[in-house]
């Protein structure tokens, strides 16, 4: 195995995933509404979801979304409107009592849509994994990098659930949850609406 190519290619994966985003937001949303348990399982859909873009772009599939303007126009309108549904969502709650859930199966499937309806993310892959990537890497190199990628995303979000569910600090942000909500909320729909701009006027 190229462990050049896999050192650089872990960097770059810790540098993504560290980066704040709707993906952070969710998790936070997620840890907040249902505690430790259904923040670890948002941070594993995730996960699972960017192990999926992992995959593509180490091995050369997304060139179909290149090719097929539509595939990813369609996934950017999904996108956007999730991000918008959640937004809607947060505000709501802002306004209301919120009712705590520890349901894993809906952390599990916020996570995985977020990273699943966000193209961008096989866009930065792709981007900067051009200067790892080799046709001459060998299948277990490939395979090495995608799983990696997909680990990294995954115990960077668990880390952050686990850390956000701690007794004191989930404490101090549910007794801010109004106010956090209405910030997260306004954040999302001004993310979907940008996407929207950009899909309207590029």
């Amino acid at each position: 195995m190229d462990i050049t190519a896999i050192s650089a290619a872990a960097v770059m994966f810790i540098l993504g995933a560290t980066s704040p985003g709707p993906s952070l937001a969710v998790v936070l949303r997620n840890t907040m509404i249902g505690g430790r348990s259904r923040g670890l399982a948002c941070a594993i859909g995730h996960g699972i979801g960017f192990g999926f873009y992992a995959v593509t772009v180490v091995f050369g599939l997304v060139i179909i979304m290149e090719n097929n303007p539509k595939i990813f126009t369609a996934l950017q309108v999904l996108g956007g409107l999730f991000l918008l549904y959640l937004g809607v969502e947060m505000m709501r709650n802002s306004q209301e009592e919120v009712e705590y859930s520890s349901g894993t199966r809906e952390g599990f499937v916020e996570g995985f849509f977020i990273a699943f309806l966000n193209p961008k993310i096989a866009v930065f892959m792709l981007a900067v994994l051009s200067s790892v990537l080799d046709p001459d890497l060998s299948s277990n190199t490939k395979w090495t990098i995608a799983i990696m990628g997909m680990t990294i995303d995954t115990i960077w979000y668990a880390l952050v659930a686990l850390s956000l569910s701690n007794s004191i600090i989930l404490s101090k942000i549910r007794d801010n949850q109004n106010m956090l909500n209405k910030i997260t909320g306004l954040l999302m729909i001004l993310l979907a609406l940008w996407t929207g701009f950009r899909l309207i006027y590029q």
